[in-house]
């Protein structure tokens, strides 16, 4: 069987000694988007614009730190903690998704506090173009070969060249198309049904639909911790788990009650 073969250059650009890699350009170009929707939001529902961009930041903040630490302490504890100035080295390479999430709502947390803003109504809205975050960073991933799926048989299973000679999984496509579908369902009952549910209801479904999506691929993924509990679960699988009772609990608790203003 013939498997299409996928060998991309990481870098986009180069200026002598200065690359521009295909993942930094998605990176921002999601960040940027997540700005214009916030932008958007508070606009059309006559919100107070001047704090859209120090919240942001404060999320952006959150998204990386969290991401950072998260992937130091969830899937290379024994390197890193040997090793601890390397947490700092970020252009190395390694970001946690499930340590970003958690970062941004702690800074937004922070954030809304300090500019007195609903705090769960601000992730009702984030979370619409976290999803479509979600998408670039995946396919950031894919450009750089990385997370790379097991070894398949099956008819769309790709060679990653700058992995080895496998067919595997394109498991960074199944997350980037999965995120991209949840984030123009998010988008949708935003832009027509949110009057219908309660404040708390579109970051539920969120987490529900992400979490969900993550524990499936996981396993077709390649082990990424450095380490293994021993009982069938990954690393991944298990750090969803709590954001996916959280969304079920988020859901039920909002199902069904218009949002209060």
């Amino acid at each position: 069987m013939h498997h299409f073969v996928w060998d991309a250059n990481p870098v986009a650009l180069s200026f002598g000694p200065v690359h521009l890699y295909w993942y930094g350009i998605l990176f921002a170009t999601a960040i940027l988007s997540g700005l214009e929707f916030m932008k958007w939001a508070f606009k059309i529902e006559h919100k107070d614009e001047s704090v859209i961009e120090p919240l942001f930041l404060y999320t952006v903040i959150g998204i990386v730190v969290g991401a950072r630490l998260g992937h130091c302490l969830f899937y290379e504890p024994d390197f890193y903690l040997a090793h601890p100035m390397k947490i700092f080295a970020v252009w190395e390479g390694g970001l946690a998704s499930h340590g970003g999430g958690l970062g941004a709502i702690i800074a937004l947390y922070f954030g809304a506090k300090k500019y007195k803003c609903d705090f769960l109504w601000l992730l009702d809205r984030l979370v619409i173009p976290t999803a479509l975050f979600g998408f670039f960073v995946r396919m950031g991933n894919f450009m750089n070969s990385e997370i790379v799926g097991i070894k398949t048989d099956v008819s769309w299973g790709i060679i990653f060249a700058r992995v080895d000679e496998f067919a595997r999984h394109p498991t960074q496509l199944y997350e980037a198309f999965a995120y991209l579908a949840i984030f123009l369902l998010l988008f949708w009952i935003y832009a027509k049904k949110r009057e219908k549910f309660k404040i708390g209801f579109i970051f539920g479904l969120f987490l529900t639909l992400v979490f969900t999506a993550r524990f499936v691929i996981e396993f077709v993924k390649t082990r990424q911790a450095d380490y293994s509990f021993g009982i069938g679960l990954s690393t991944g699988q298990l750090l969803s788990i709590p954001f996916l009772i959280l969304g079920i609990f988020l859901i039920f608790k909002a199902m069904g009650k218009k949002e209060q203003k």
